[in-house]
């Protein structure tokens, strides 16, 4: 099993005859996603690489099943394209997009959420957006919804990876893969102050998912996801957690590489993430090699 995603999910790409969703169309194709048609406006009726192309979401929903969208669209047209998927109904929508302006996710997040709720009112699946500034979702050896290296997730492990950092995401995974532990799902969430989805959410998935042993979390300084998901993880994990915390020597109130990783005042503090993982009994590594030690300590338990 996996969570979110698995070698039967279908996707829509949305901006596929771009550079990026171009080059990561065929990447993901090599993966072995099901990668069904395209998106872009004024395109409809052209073929690219093989796979149709449509004018919209609704018109490539009505030929075809979807059950994910990812996005590669500029930052001016990122939300609106989210809001797009969503209210076309796709459960799952990956926004690759970086420098969305705040007042426009801030809209997409809301809106994201009241369509996921009338959705599981009504019976349906729900909507869940992931990201933006993030590169994505993979399940090892099924699917792949993003833009991760291919090599890194070719072999199904045991081991859940959510992470606001893109880079550390792929050095997360090539350490668990090198240790021979490998990865289950792997999600990144994405490193800007208002995003889709938290380390909250995707930690109940990971409990629930009979092929994941244990979960890896990689955070940063800024804002209070970590936070919350120790809090979630001492309440109703029973599955072992690790943590990393990155920019833990960046000083405070300067930026530091993710418009999410900012320190104001108490907020988001390196010592308030330690403690708050210290209060859930999560180890967190000094440094990413260590993540490896404390995965097997936790296992050993």
């Amino acid at each position: 099993m996996s969570i979110l995603i698995n070698q039967d999910t279908q996707v829509l790409v949305v901006g596929m005859t771009g550079r990026e969703g171009a080059n990561h169309t065929k990447a993901m194709r090599e993966f072995g996603t099901k990668v069904v048609a395209g998106v872009t406006p004024g395109k409809g009726g052209q073929t690219h690489e093989g796979l149709p192309v449509y004018n919209s979401v609704g018109e490539a929903q009505a030929q075809h099943q979807i059950d994910a969208s990812i996005i590669f669209v500029p930052p001016a047209g990122a939300a609106d394209a989210v809001l797009e998927s969503a209210y076309a109904g796709v459960p799952l929508i990956i926004l690759i997009t970086e420098g969305v302006p705040t007042v426009d996710m801030m809209r997409a997040v809301q809106e994201v959420k009241t369509l996921n709720a009338q959705s599981l009112e009504q019976g349906g699946k729900g909507v869940r957006l992931i990201g933006g500034n993030c590169p994505g979702l993979v399940s090892s050896g099924e699917a792949k919804i993003g833009i991760m290296p291919n090599r890194i997730y070719q072999q199904k492990g045991r081991i859940g990876l959510i992470s606001r950092s893109g880079t550390l995401t792929y050095e997360a995974g090539k350490l668990l893969l090198d240790a021979g532990l490998g990865t289950s799902t792997t999600v990144g969430i994405g490193g800007d102050p208002v995003i889709g989805t938290t380390f909250a959410d995707v930690l109940p998935l990971f409990e629930q998912d009979p092929d994941t042993d244990a979960i890896v979390v990689i955070g940063e300084i800024g804002g209070a996801d970590e936070e919350a998901a120790a809090e979630y993880i001492q309440n109703h994990m029973k599955k072992p957690v690790v943590a990393f915390i990155s920019g833990r020597s960046a000083p405070a109130g300067k930026r530091m590489g993710h418009a999410g990783a900012i320190i104001m005042g108490n907020v988001g503090t390196p010592e308030s993430k330690l403690a708050a993982f210290k209060a859930a009994n999560v180890p967190v590594a000094d440094t990413m090699p260590e993540i490896i030690d404390l995965v097997k300590q936790v296992l050993n338990k």
